[in-house]
C-alpha cells in the first residue's frame, strides 16, 4: 500500500479562493476585513510568519499591518498596543506572534485582546465557548486539521481519532472540537502525551491519527494500523549534511515507513502548515461580519 497524499497546499488554495469571493461581496458593502500582527523584537522565525500572513492577506485582498516592537518593551508597552488596537473600529483580527520575549507574561497579553478581535482564538473566552460547542472562532491549526480531513474525504464522524501532544494550541482544543456533536467531528477521541505508556497501543488503534507532539518522526509505520489517515502537524528540523543549509524539515511522523501503512497521509511541509494560515483569513473575516452584525 501507498498512501494517498493529503495536498494541504491544494486544499489551501481552495480555501482562499472561496475566502477572496467572500471578502469582495464584503468590499462591496464597503467593509474591508483588517488583521493586525504586532511582533515584539527580532526572532527569525516570527519575522517569517508575520510576513507570510500578511502576504496571505493581500491574496484575499484583506487589509494588514504589523506593528513593530524593540526586543527589550516592556509588558505595559505591549499592552498599550493592544488596548489601542482593540478600540480601533478599523482593525476586525488582533494576532499577538507568540514567542514573547520572557520579560512579557504571554497569558496576560492573550487575555487583554478583546474576544471579538481574537483570531488566533488564544483567549480564555473562545476557549470556553468552543468547549461547550458555540465558537466564536475556531484556533488556526486545528481547524486546519479539520478540513483538512473533511475536504479528502476523511470525515472522522464515528471513527476513533488519536492525538499525540496536549498543547494548549493542537492537542487540547483538536480533541474537544473532534468529539463535539457538529460537522467534521463525533469521532471518539484519545489524546497520548508524555504520561502514556506504550503510545503504539493505543496508535495501532486509530481509524486517525494526530501527531502534534514536536518530536521528530516518532511515529513509524509499524505503529499504525493498516488503511489508517494519518495526519502530522509537527514540523522540526533534523541535521541533514547533504543539504546546503545544513537541515532538513520533517514531521512528528516517519514518512516513508507510514505511508505503506497509512490509506492517506500529510506532508511535511505542505501538508498542515498551509491550511493553519488560511483559517487564520477565515477567522478574520468572521470577526469582520460578526463586528458589523452579520452572522457568519
Amino acid at each position: 500500500m501507498s498512501a494517498q497524499l493529503i495536498d494541504g497546499k491544494k486544499i489551501a488554495e481552495a480555501i482562499r479562493s472561496e475566502i477572496k469571493e467572500e471578502v469582495a461581496v464584503l468590499k462591496a458593502r464597503g467593509l474591508v476585513p483588517r488583521l493586525a500582527a504586532v511582533l515584539v523584537g527580532d526572532h527569525p522565525a516570527s519575522q517569517v510568519y508575520v510576513r507570510s500572513k500578511g502576504k496571505a492577506c493581500e491574496e484575499v485582498d484583506m487589509a494588514h499591518e504589523t506593528v513593530l516592537l524593540p526586543a527589550d518593551a516592556t509588558e505595559s508597552e505591549l499592552l498599550g498596543v493592544v488596548e489601542r488596537l482593540n478600540r480601533q473600529a478599523g482593525v476586525n483580527g488582533i494576532l499577538v506572534q507568540l514567542p514573547l520575549p520572557a520579560q512579557i507574561n504571554e497569558a496576560r497579553i492573550i487575555e487583554a485582546i478583546a474576544p471579538h478581535k481574537d483570531v488566533d482564538c488564544f483567549h480564555p473566552s473562545n476557549v470556553g465557548r468552543m468547549t461547550i460547542g458555540e465558537p466564536r472562532f475556531l484556533p488556526c491549526t486545528p481547524a486546519g486539521v479539520q478540513e483538512l480531513l473533511l475536504r479528502s474525504g476523511n470525515d472522522p464522524a464515528g471513527r476513533h481519532t488519536v492525538i499525540l501532544g496536549r498543547s494548549n494550541i493542537v492537542g487540547k482544543p483538536l480533541a474537544v472540537m473532534l468529539m463535539q456533536k457538529a460537522r467534521g467531528a463525533n469521532s471518539t477521541v484519545t489524546v497520548c502525551h508524555t504520561g502514556t505508556v506504550d503510545m503504539a497501543r493505543y496508535t495501532r488503534q486509530a481509524d486517525i491519527v494526530v501527531a502534534a507532539a514536536g518530536r521528530p518522526e516518532m511515529v513509524r509505520g509499524d505503529m499504525l494500523k493498516p488503511g489508517c489517515v494519518v495526519i502530522d502537524v509537527g514540523i522540526n528540523r533534523i541535521a541533514d549534511v547533504t543539504r546546503k543549509n545544513g537541515y532538513r524539515l520533517v514531521g512528528d511522523v516517519h514518512f516513508e515507513s507510514a505511508r505503506e501503512v497509512a490509506s492517506a497521509i500529510t506532508p511535511v511541509p505542505g501538508g498542515v502548515g498551509p491550511m493553519t494560515i488560511v483559517m487564520l483569513l477565515k477567522n478574520t473575516l468572521n470577526a469582520a461580519r460578526q463586528q458589523s452584525g452579520e452572522e457568519t
